[in-house]
Formats: structure tokens, C-alpha cells, sequence
């Protein structure tokens, strides 16, 4: 069975290709390949990710390439990670929201925008590649930012084999599992809302209902990502809050802390690949392997130490680490893999995926593309599980969000100014006609390399 990267040469790279190749042989994955444009760093990363598989399982055939139809071809399951514009657009796209005090983040800022104007065209185009040359089933796993319009936009393009993928849900359950000395596969969770925009109302140790006692839990607030939220919000909305709901939540307080701390997060992750790139150019891929390992974990750390910390004021405590030997807790690769392992083991999983709701959460229609708990059959189809009291107060965010991808879809695939204006409008982040006349018109002007004349 063939794999491919779209998107191959980027800094996780090296962790998606331990996840693959620890979980080769259980799921049948017998070709690699990592395809990317950028040459450098597809020659930095995409040989350090081959590496590590190799070292992993040597017999795994790993292939790296820039030309997308050779990895395309014959492919049975397509994973899309790529950055159009790379870090220098994402920096472009934070500084024109932050000029107007909005939220400059790109998946749920008004960023995020810019960001999908950019990734669809891009996306499209692998897409139509994967119906000319793919298996005639394949799947794509869609990892590429702002992930929730992204997926919303290649559905309604009519794009019915993609999913979007995030591992902030997982991770959040693992974070709980570790938090209590439990194996992570004996936690269950039912997750629902949209992607970076997703609440958890039950969360299950081996069947034990757990919810009441971790929102209770100070030790969360401290250990784990809910370390973003006070106690007294999540007794409030009684529900464990993905992360990114923050910027929702402390508005005021995230755009505040970013311009309080004159650096935002691309430009953090700019220079961190820029002095890792560099250190890692006069390295070879194979010879040097422990020493580019050792590179890569000095600023990979720093990386993640930062995440969010500008936004919050918040760091992570947790040390970045990387071990060959050490069993890999999935990341995005996780949840591509466990809709892999239905269809290879024969037998339904549970996960937590983006998929189109066929009245799973009411209230929305079943077209519109959320984030939930659902049962993966061997045949490759869904089923989302049906959300009985998602809560009033998560609707109104929910379906609000909802809207503005509504919107934003339609404005990327007709190329509408005005859809575009309608959906940074009802956008909770930005909320104001004014504005959005004016980013959007900013964001036409930043973009007009990336895409075509839009109307």
C-alpha cells in the first residue's frame, strides 16, 4: 500500500515519518512517499524524515520527490500538509489583521482567510491529480491550515474523498491520559464543533464518566492545554474547551498580548526554520544523522516551547524531545492512521475526524463540515455520532463560525469580493462590515500572486 505527503519537506516531517513507520507493517504501508516544491527543504527535512523511517523499518521503501504526479500515482491514501506562500504570506496575513486590531491567527483569525484563499487553488489542483492518477479509492487527509474552511471549500468543490485532520483533540485526551498515569487508548471522549473550535461533554476513563471530576481538577489547568482557561469558564460552559476556543474567549487579551510582545507567532516560527535551515545545510542527512537530530530538537523545542505563549502569555512546560525508540503518540499522522487501520484490520474505530454532519449536531446543515466523534467503518464510510445537548452557548459560537466558512467557501470557489465581506462580517473576531471591506480588500491586494481576478 502507497502513502504520500503532499507537503513533505516541512519541519514535522521527521514526526510524521516515525509515526508511518512505526505503524508500517500493523496497517500494510509498504511505499512512501514525501513530495514537496521547495528543494531545500525537502532535501533537508524530507531526507531527515526518510532517514528516521529507514532507521525505523529498513525494508520500507521510501521515496522522495518534487514532481506531484510521480507521488500521486497509484497512491492509496494522500496526506496534504502544505504552506502556500510559506512563513513570510502567514506574517504578512497576522500583521494586515493586527493593524486593525483583529486577531491576526491563521485558522481562526481573520488570517485564516487569507490563508484558505491561497491553500484551496493549491489543494484543488492535487485534487484533480489524485482522481487522474490515484487508486480509484483513495483518501485524502487534509492537514494544511485553516482546516475547517479548507475542508468545507473542497466538499463543496465537490471533493468527496478529502477529510480534514487536526491533532489538538487527541492531543488534549492524551495530555488527561498522561495526567493520570492511564494508557491513552482506555480514554474516550464525545468531542463536537468545528475544527479549532471543539468541545468535549463527555469524557470516559475505560467507561467511567470523568468530566465533572477533570474540569475540577486544578492540576489541568497547570499540566494541560486547558491551562489557557480558567476554572470558573469551564465550570461555566461545562465542557473541556479545545484550545484555540482562547482567542474566542480572551479576545481582547490575545490580540493585546501579541502587540505587547511585538512578534507574532509566524514570525517566531520564521526565524526558528531560518536558524534551524541554516545549521542544518552544512549537515549530511545520513552521515551526521545524530548531530541533525540534535539540531533539529534545539530549535524544534524552542518552537514548541513558544506555542501559543505570545497569545497567552502562557509556556508550555513540557521539554520538545525526539527518540527513535520511544512509541510515537500519533500527531496528525494518528488520526490519518486510525482511519487507515479500519480499512486494513477489518474492524470499526473510533476517532475524532472532520467530516460533512448528516444531522449529527442539530441545528446545522448536513452539508457543513465539522469536528466530531465518529465510527469509522471498514468500508472507509462515517458515521458521525448524533450530539443530543451540545449546549447553547457552544451552538451560538458553533453555528456562528459556521456561517463565516459557509461564506468563505462560497467567496474562494466563485472568487466573490462581496461573499468574502459577508464572511469576515459575521466572523465573531472581526464582526464589523467596515472591517472586513477593508481586510478583504487588503488580503486581494497581498494575494493577487496566489490567486485569480476575483470579482
Amino acid at each position: 500500500m502507497k502513502l504520500t505527503v503532499i507537503g513533505g519537506g516541512g519541519v514535522r516531517s521527521l514526526m510524521l515519518a516515525k509515526s508511518l513507520a512505526q505503524n508500517a507493517k500493523e496497517y500494510n504501508i509498504t511505499h512512501i512517499v514525501f513530495m514537496d516544491n521547495n528543494v531545500q527543504k525537502l532535501n533537508i527535512f524530507g531526507a531527515l524524515a526518510r532517514e528516521v523511517a529507514i532507521r525505523i523499518m529498513p525494508s520500507l521503501d521510501f521515496t522522495l520527490t518534487t514532481n506531484p504526479v510521480e507521488a500521486i500515482q497509484s497512491a492509496d491514501y494522500i496526506i496534504t500538509t502544505i504552506r502556500a506562500g510559506e512563513d513570510d504570506m502567514r506574517i504578512r496575513d497576522e500583521r494586515i489583521a493586527l493593524a486593525h486590531n483583529v486577531l491576526g491567527q491563521e485558522t481562526t483569525g481573520a488570517a485564516g482567510f487569507s490563508f484558505a484563499m491561497r491553500s484551496v487553488p493549491a489543494l484543488a489542483e492535487y485534487c484533480e491529480l489524485v482522481r487522474k492518477y490515484a487508486n480509484p479509492n483513495a483518501k485524502v487527509f487534509n492537514f494544511t491550515n485553516p482546516a475547517g474552511v479548507v475542508s468545507q471549500t473542497l466538499r463543496d468543490m465537490g471533493y468527496d474523498f478529502t477529510f480534514g485532520i487536526c491533532d489538538a483533540p487527541t492531543g488534549m485526551l492524551r495530555s488527561f491520559a498522561h495526567l493520570y498515569g492511564i494508557a491513552p487508548e482506555t480514554v474516550t471522549a464525545t468531542c463536537y464543533g468545528l475544527n479549532h473550535l471543539s468541545f468535549f461533554n463527555s469524557i470516559q476513563f475505560s467507561g467511567k464518566e470523568m468530566l465533572p471530576t477533570l474540569i475540577n481538577d486544578d492540576r489541568i489547568y497547570a499540566t494541560t492545554d486547558m491551562r489557557f482557561f480558567s476554572k470558573e469558564l469551564t465550570k461555566k460552559m461545562g465542557c473541556i474547551l479545545n484550545e484555540y476556543l482562547y482567542y474566542f474567549f480572551y479576545r481582547e487579551k490575545a490580540v493585546q498580548n501579541i502587540l505587547d510582545a511585538h512578534v507574532t507567532r509566524g514570525e517566531v516560527i520564521r526565524d526558528v526554520n531560518k536558524h534551524m535551515i541554516e545549521e542544518l545545510s552544512h549537515l549530511d542527512p545520513v552521515k551526521d544523522f545524530d548531530k541533525c537530530l540534535e539540531v533539529y530538537v534545539k530549535w524544534q523545542g524552542q518552537r514548541s516551547a513558544m506555542y501559543m505563549k505570545n497569545e497567552t502569555g502562557i509556556r508550555r512546560p513540557d521539554p520538545f524531545t525526539f527518540d527513535l525508540t520511544s512509541h510515537d503518540d500519533g500527531g496528525y499522522a494518528g488520526v490519518a492512521l486510525k482511519y487507515i487501520k479500519a480499512q486494513q484490520t477489518g474492524k470499526p474505530v473510533e476517532m475524532i475526524f472532520c467530516v460533512p454532519n448528516n444531522g449529527a449536531i442539530p441545528g446545522l446543515l448536513d452539508s457543513d463540515v465539522v469536528e466530531i466523534s465518529c465510527t469509522i467503518q471498514p468500508d472507509g464510510t462515517y458515521l458521525p455520532h448524533a450530539i443530543q445537548n451540545p449546549g447553547e452557548i457552544p451552538m451560538e459560537i458553533i453555528r456562528r463560525v459556521k456561517l463565516y466558512e459557509r461564506y468563505a467557501s462560497r467567496a474562494i470557489r466563485n472568487r466573490s469580493r462581496d461573499d468574502a465581506i459577508t464572511c469576515l462580517m459575521v466572523h465573531p473576531l472581526v464582526n464589523s462590515y467596515s472591517l472586513a471591506e477593508t481586510l478583504v480588500d487588503e488580503y486581494l491586494k497581498a494575494n493577487q500572486e496566489y490567486i485569480k481576478e476575483w470579482s
